[in-house]
């Protein structure tokens, strides 16, 4: 390990918060209930005034250290699932200073909201409304933030699915009357008065031929240990952030996804938020965004299958309506190419001229989940429903298909890798596939199981390739050339991840929109 292991370098932080010098220093050991140095458990700062948190992790011996940090206020605390510490500590850091802060922990019981989907699957219940639970009420948010800490009998959890229903229909309206109560009599029997959990995940022992917690536990390996993370809080009600993309200033973009029909604009520097409304009456469920050369910035509107378009000279949105109704289409993600055209995913996929306000559908591809811009001008999207890839011609629109090897692989997420190659995220076959578009030939690499799941990706600055696996809260650096993955773990149950955007400095940036944060992060013996 490098001496600088567990350091935050001073590089990176002078290009978030305008550091050059007189940086404090945190340090200190994280121990177990039997007093040995206590492995893999997070300790994180918060900066008591502008609400930034670094968190790391603690090394094998149970010794941590966080450097760079501002002069100021911090709020110390340590998470590890399944154990406990005193309440946090608040301390103040001098310019320069160093202070050293030890953590004992004590056993206490893992909570349902702290395992993953992953982990769900094996302990949860066989019963009836499970298979339609897992298929939609997991994907935009999963259980552990917005469920776990209720409570209700199957008719106060119908009145929660309808409710989620009618507000966001455009994600939910394929349900029945029947599937309502299958899934509200599912929730009553997981979060109610007839529960069949048991008190904690870890009183699940392997009965009846089913996993025990124990067996879902996956250990994360010894050069897992120098990820840190830099984090802002997001705070609701109603922002449920979806990414957190950077401009060309170094300002970080948010779309929420939520009721509060805004895009948020963040100061990395000192952390301030400032909100921006779409004019749209009902739940925009506003699910991408992106800064264009002008300044402005434009934003895709899942609900009413609307553009925005953000106008850097007023900080007002206008919006630019694709049909005429929610049924007739919806937005996901958005792009925009070196024309300024603007390029939707959704249903269909879209490309819309600023200058004349008129969209044009590409009605060969009715569904693409996401796309990405190549250098020559092409837009590539994956095709869920059809199992596919795609490519349509950025001069003639003419569209390309090609079928991915895995039956149901759940393509989404692609990158174009600097070589030209596409990487795609096979979701649901829990592996990645390439595919070079010279010879038209998949590739396809099975990642580290079960449940890979993976989501959100992007290259960094050192041509690793970035993945979420977003069934287990954990994010992978995956080493194209030789196939190697690194498991590292991520500070929060339901990390939700589904984007990544890197920045100037070659941060790779995230929005885990059930916890209300964004941030990025980076690996401390990296070059900033």
């Amino acid at each position: 390990m490098r001496p600088r292991a567990w350091g935050i370098a001073l590089t990176c932080f002078g290009v978030c918060f305008g550091l050059t010098s007189h940086a404090a220093t945190l340090t200190g050991a994280v121990k177990g209930p039997d007093g040995a140095g206590f492995r893999s458990a997070f300790v994180r700062a918060q900066n008591i005034k502008t609400k930034i948190t670094v968190a790391v992790l603690s090394d094998a011996a149970g010794r941590y250290r966080i450097d760079d940090l501002q002069a100021g206020k911090y709020q110390l605390s340590v998470k590890a699932v399944g154990y406990r510490a005193e309440p946090g500590m608040e301390v103040t850091l001098a310019k320069e200073g160093r202070e050293s802060f030890d953590f004992a922990l004590q056993k206490t019981v893992v909570q349902w909201s702290d395992i993953s989907v992953y982990q769900a699957k094996e302990l949860f219940p066989f019963v009836t409304g499970r298979e339609l639970f897992f298929e939609n009420c997991t994907s935009c948010h999963a259980f552990q933030n917005k469920i776990a800490g209720a409570a209700h009998d199957a008719e106060g959890w119908k009145k929660r699915v309808e409710y989620e229903r009618s507000t966001y229909g455009f994600a939910l309206s394929h349900l029945t009357s029947r599937q309502v109560e299958e899934i509200s009599f599912y929730l009553s029997r997981l979060f109610g008065p007839d529960s069949q959990l048991d008190a904690s995940p870890e009183d699940r022992r392997g009965q009846d031929m089913h996993a025990g917690y124990q067996d879902t536990v996956r250990a994360f390996g010894s050069d897992s240990l120098n990820i840190v993370y830099v984090e802002y809080d997001v705070p609701p009600p109603g922002r449920f952030p979806f990414s957190a993309v950077p401009d060309k200033t170094g300002t970080i973009w948010i779309p929420n996804g939520g009721a509060a029909n805004k895009i948020t604009r963040l100061q990395p520097q000192q952390g301030g938020l400032q909100d921006f409304s779409v004019p749209n009456r009902g739940p925009a469920s506003i699910r991408s965004l992106m800064p264009a050369p002008d300044g402005s910035v434009w934003l895709a509107e899942q609900g009413p299958n609307k553009l925005g378009r953000w106008d850097p000279k007023g900080g007002k949105i206008v919006e630019f309506q694709d049909g005429a109704a929610t049924a007739e289409g919806s937005k996901q993600t958005v792009r925009v190419d070196a024309s300024g055209s603007i390029w939707s995913s959704g249903a269909p996929l879209t490309a819309f001229d600023p200058k004349t306000g008129k969209f044009t559908r590409i009605e060969t591809v009715p569904v693409a989940y996401d796309l990405e811009l190549d250098k020559q001008g092409d837009v590539w999207f994956t095709d869920p429903v059809s199992n596919r890839i795609g490519r349509v011609d950025g001069k003639t629109l003419s569209v390309s298909h090609w079928d991915l090897p895995s039956d149901n692989a759940g393509p989404r997420r692609l990158q174009i890798a600097p070589d030209g190659r596409v990487w795609v995220a096979e979701f649901n076959a829990d592996k990645l596939a390439s595919f070079d578009p010279a010879t038209q030939v998949f590739t396809e690499h099975v990642l580290p199981s079960p449940e890979a799941s993976p989501s959100a990706m992007a290259f960094d600055a050192d041509g690793y390739l970035w993945y979420s696996s977003y069934n287990t809260d954990a994010i992978v650096r995956f080493d194209t050339k030789t196939g190697k993955a690194i498991r590292y773990p991520f500070p929060h149950s339901e990390s939700g991840i589904d984007e990544f955007s890197r920045d100037s400095a070659g941060r790779l940036w995230f929005a885990s929109p059930a916890n209300n944060k964004v941030g990025y992060f980076f690996l401390s013996d990296s070059k900033h």
